[in-house]
């Protein structure tokens, strides 16, 4: 397993989590982004830099992307897609995306698109709090044990 993280718009401090748990698991990190990043020379944690470009980080991800590897994304399509091909997403505020839950999820995202396209002032998402920072370590935590500890066992 693989985790792929869609890096423009994560959250340094969901990264700073994932480069602790790649090392501590061993599990390899890719950070996939239009940008240069910052990445710790570690062992398991790289950096593929893509061009610019609507969706390109995450095409370059589904492209990568094999079954059971876990994707680090907000982006409700991308999780989509990721599902679709046997895949795990979990959004940088802790909420893992499964095939019970995206339908609903993606349907909410279009809503609110339709609605912010029709001039409805609908606002931004909340700001990242540490709860949301807990969430995820949290989450993340359960995957692992779930999904890669279990197995190593």
């Amino acid at each position: 397993m693989q985790i792929w993280v869609d890096a423009d718009a994560c959250p340094r401090v969901i990264k700073d989590i994932l480069f602790r748990v790649a090392e501590r698991d061993g599990i390899a990190l890719t950070l996939v982004a239009n940008q240069p990043m910052a990445t710790p020379r570690l062992r398991h944690i790289r950096s593929l830099r893509v061009g610019a470009g609507f969706d390109v980080a995450d095409n370059a991800i589904v492209q990568r992307l094999a079954a059971g590897d876990l994707v680090i994304t907000a982006d409700i399509p991308l999780a989509s897609e990721v599902i679709a091909r046997g895949g795990f997403a979990l959004n940088p505020r802790g909420e893992l995306y499964t095939a019970e839950n995206i339908r609903e999820t993606r349907s909410v995202r279009d809503f609110m698109d339709s609605l912010r396209a029709a001039g409805v002032e609908t606002g931004g998402p909340a700001v990242f709090s540490q709860r949301d920072r807990q969430n995820f370590a949290n989450q993340l935590d359960r995957f692992l044990a779930a999904h890669v500890r279990r197995k190593n066992s």
